[in-house]
């Protein structure tokens, strides 16, 4: 069975997204990049991982980094409440999970309707495209380049694994 890329549409043409908020802003990531959705656990630190990593948790006996995605997105830090969630999904290199307030669920859109970032705004390197729904824009979000080789390579190190 062939792996689909996780930032092109679905062979039917449509891009499956799983929308989350942050501070009331909806974003979304590719279904297929997304393992499953948790409620948050305990975030242990880790030391001399980069900075924008919370630290690790523990997922039925997988220990996974911890990306602080309002870091990325340079929004406002919060304390974690009892009611935020954890996206684990993956990327090329491993496994991370995501702070998030909620999510929404997933979305469907033709592969058309998706317009890429830089048909927008350069310079945008996290962002993949663009959506339009009914009630707003919807930014999604590519895992991929979501660390720098730099912080990939630090976590790594962090995690006692070859980077």
């Amino acid at each position: 069975m062939e792996k689909q890329d996780s930032a092109k549409p679905a062979q039917d043409g449509l891009s499956r997204l799983v929308v989350f908020t942050l501070d009331e802003q909806r974003y979304a990531l590719r279904l297929a990049a997304v393992e499953r959705i948790v409620r948050l656990v305990e975030v242990t630190s880790l030391p001399k991982a980069p900075e924008i990593v919370l630290g690790v948790v523990n997922v039925q006996g997988r220990v996974l980094p911890v990306v602080n995605i309002r870091r990325r997105f340079r929004l406002p830090e919060r304390e974690e409440d009892l009611r935020d969630q954890l996206i684990l999904a993956r990327t090329s290199r491993r496994s991370v999970a995501l702070v998030v307030d909620a999510v929404g669920g997933v979305v469907e859109r033709p592969g058309e309707e998706v317009i890429p970032v830089g048909c927008i705004v350069s310079g945008t390197e996290y962002v993949d495209g663009v959506v339009k729904l009914s009630d707003g824009l919807i930014l999604i979000h590519d895992l991929e380049k979501f660390l720098s080789l730099e912080e990939e390579k630090k976590l790594g190190k962090a995690l006692g694994a070859d980077p």
